[in-house]
């Protein structure tokens, strides 16, 4: 029996090859080229469209627990991410367009992975999972809303700037990680003056307007930089534009704010600026982000962006698996179930290829334990008030706490760590699931 994987995303093409590897036909049916959304600009499978980061490998940050966990079940999408990886400190970054190539290259060749291209306007009758993400197309989302009698939630989120690295000034800028742990990231430091100056420009400068935007609210994870300053004008200061852990070399000393740039591609060529989602007009853009320091000549690769975002009301309408109550054999998964960030979308996808092939196998679908940081983000969906509702990153205050009291964080966070490692491979001996050995193909330039 053929399994239909709709969504060519992140966590589409995880459940197509998680099913694929456990012997399942596979159609993965994805829209674009053909159809496109606000945010795309291509037909390759797995193409990111906001940070090229895939946070930390740090076993002790909730990120890097997760990841850890989807090693052991086996991930297509850790496998090109290592393939694509460029240098970013403890963080997994990868460059895009190269990441983008070698998933869709890893789907492509696979024999029991057929790639369909075109809409797909409704839900399929027969075994699904459905992983179209947060830029749901309008005619399937419909299908979506009538089949669950859900009219769901939606948020906006926001794109980043990404710079020429050849039109920064750097006599101005530095290369250095916090505390001298790397020197991956390029800063651009400010003195008080500076910071206000650009502070007032920020408040005063023009944005998109949006029929429907002040009814909606934002991701706290990824506010808009001129939404977070309009809170206090020191916010930015103690949130993505913190000077702490680093010396300018001009000074010798800590600069009164910072603006840190993260690579973007292998070659160093294109440089994000972290935490710097927008929605700024393009001029706006230019006059005000050209403030800072070492940007005063920057030619902006990409401007800062914004797009509706839309996921289901998962604790509302879904069982814990992701599934209507009345139909095992349709899986959603994936950010249209709320799970928020690109770790946890293909995590999402991940479980639901398991999930899939349990149902097909006649099996009651089983999720970890919420000792684990995979069963805690999905005991989350579930148990979430559906009337509040809203999505959400992995983090260590989802996982069931320790029996006992540790004062230091990190030594508290390294044992959680390994209690999530351990308790996930028991739940797999337990239940019979079979993690998959994952090799993404070589890396070649796209």
């Amino acid at each position: 029996m053929t399994v239909t994987v709709v969504g060519g995303g992140l966590a589409g093409p995880e459940a197509a090859w998680g099913l694929a590897e456990r012997g399942h036909a596979v159609q993965l049916v994805e829209m674009r080229p053909g159809a496109s959304t606000p945010a795309h600009r291509t037909g390759l499978l797995g193409e990111l469209v906001c940070s090229n980061s895939f946070k930390s490998e740090d076993p002790a940050n909730a990120h890097g627990e997760l990841k850890r966990e989807m090693e052991a079940l086996g991930s297509l999408f850790l496998a090109c991410a290592e393939r694509a990886r460029v240098p970013a400190g403890s963080a997994l970054a990868v460059d895009r367009e190269l990441f983008a190539h070698v998933l869709t290259g890893a789907v492509e060749e696979h024999p029991r992975i057929e790639r369909v291209r075109g809409e797909q306007r409704a839900l399929p009758e027969g075994p699904a999972i459905v992983a179209t993400g947060p830029l749901t197309s309008d005619a399937l989302s419909a299908a979506i809303r009538s089949r669950l009698g859900d009219e769901g939630l939606a948020f906006f989120d926001a794109l980043a700037p990404i710079v020429s690295r050849e039109s920064l000034d750097e006599s101005i800028v530095f290369a250095a990680g916090r505390y001298g742990e790397s020197d991956d990231y390029l800063n651009c430091p400010m003195d008080r003056d500076e910071y206000e100056r650009f502070i007032d420009a920020l408040l005063e400068a023009d944005v998109y307007a949006g029929h429907d935007w002040e009814n909606v609210p934002y991701f706290e994870g990824c506010l808009p930089i001129e939404v977070m300053a309009s809170r206090g004008r020191e916010t930015l200061r103690f949130g993505p534009m913190k000077p702490i852990g680093l010396t300018d070399p001009r000074t010798g000393s800590r600069p009164h704010a910072v603006v840190q740039l993260r690579r973007e591609d292998r070659e160093g060529r294109m440089w994000n600026m972290v935490g710097f989602q927008t929605r700024l007009r393009h001029g706006e853009q230019d006059r005000v982000f050209r403030l800072i320091p070492g940007l005063a000549e920057a030619e902006f690769l990409r401007r800062g962006g914004i797009h509706r975002n839309s996921y289901l009301n998962f604790p509302g309408c879904l069982t814990p698996w992701g599934s209507p109550p009345d139909r095992p054999d349709l899986v959603f998964a994936g950010q249209l179930t709320g799970v928020e960030g690109y770790v946890e979308s293909a995590a999402s996808g991940l479980l639901a290829a398991v999930t899939m092939d349990r149902v097909l196998r006649g099996l009651d679908p089983v999720l970890p334990p919420g000792t684990t940081m995979l069963g805690a983000l999905m005991r989350y969906l579930r148990e979430a008030e559906p009337g509040r509702f809203q999505p959400m990153n992995s983090n260590w205050g989802l996982v069931d706490a320790l029996p006992e009291r540790i004062r230091d964080r990190r030594e508290k966070r390294r044992r959680l760590s390994e209690r999530a490692l351990e308790d996930l491979h028991a739940w797999m001996e337990a239940h019979g699931v079979e993690g998959i050995e994952t090799r993404a193909p070589a890396a070649t330039s796209p």
